[in-house]
């Protein structure tokens, strides 16, 4: 069966025990991936959510309204296979991480910057062993090989499932160290949002607000929020 067969046919979406955690059932018949693998999830909890997306759907099957089981589809079917390839992707944001990369003026958003992230560089140095240098301007700043060491075994820890969000939480922010603070609820999502976007906030206060942009930033905004949810409903 086809995850994403184009009309509905089932009348209920259930979750199942199955061996190695929790299966959907449409009606008699298992979720499987567009890779043809069981979908199964790590937890009831995530299961429930997955479930939840299925009986929502009408006559038609819309993926777009679905985006735990896509996720969920990714563990499975990219993430699980490519595991060290996606850790090496990720663990590579500490190299670059936005939140060591400052604006050389004017004041007021130097000082943003420092007062948003300079708590989150001193948590990454002390928690988690891992301190980072910073920069003014787009020069690159090479960071210290233990601390990105560090940083690499952090998300080595993480299940495939655990890496699907992770990996979307560190790319819409551009910071390894925010979503460790996020995922380590060292900070909540919305205070993570908002150090995400110091920049932009910036831009808009002088400047006003693109409609364009201010669409990409909502999307991009519900995509954060959906993969923090997917992250904390892992276990």
């Amino acid at each position: 069966m086809s995850v994403w067969a184009a009309r509905r046919f089932w009348t209920q979406a259930a979750v199942v025990p199955a061996p190695g955690g929790f299966a959907i059932g449409l009606d008699a018949r298992q979720v499987r991936t567009p890779r043809k693998a069981a979908l199964i999830l790590p937890t009831a909890a995530l299961a429930e959510a997955v479930a939840a997306e299925w009986l929502a759907q009408g006559d038609r099957v819309d993926p777009a309204t679905m985006p735990f089981t896509r996720t969920a589809n990714s563990a499975i079917d990219t993430v699980t296979g490519q595991f060290d390839a996606i850790v090496q992707i990720v663990a590579d944001y500490g190299g670059s991480d936005l939140l060591c990369y400052r604006a050389e003026g004017p004041e007021d958003l130097v000082v943003r910057q420092s007062d948003a992230w300079d708590p989150l560089l001193s948590w990454a140095a002390g928690s988690l062993g891992a301190p980072l240098r910073t920069t003014s301007g787009i020069v690159h700043v090479a960071q210290a090989p233990d601390s990105l060491a560090a940083l690499r075994r952090l998300v080595e820890r993480l299940t495939p499932f655990q890496l699907a969000a992770f990996h979307d939480l560190v790319s819409l922010s551009g910071s390894l160290i925010l979503a460790l603070a996020l995922t380590r609820r060292h900070i909540t999502v919305d205070e993570a949002w908002r150090r995400s976007r110091i920049d932009e906030d910036w831009q808009i206060s002088q400047w006003g607000e693109d409609e364009e942009a201010a669409e990409v930033a909502r999307h991009k905004h519900a995509a954060f929020l959906q993969a923090d949810r997917f992250y904390g409903l892992c276990g």
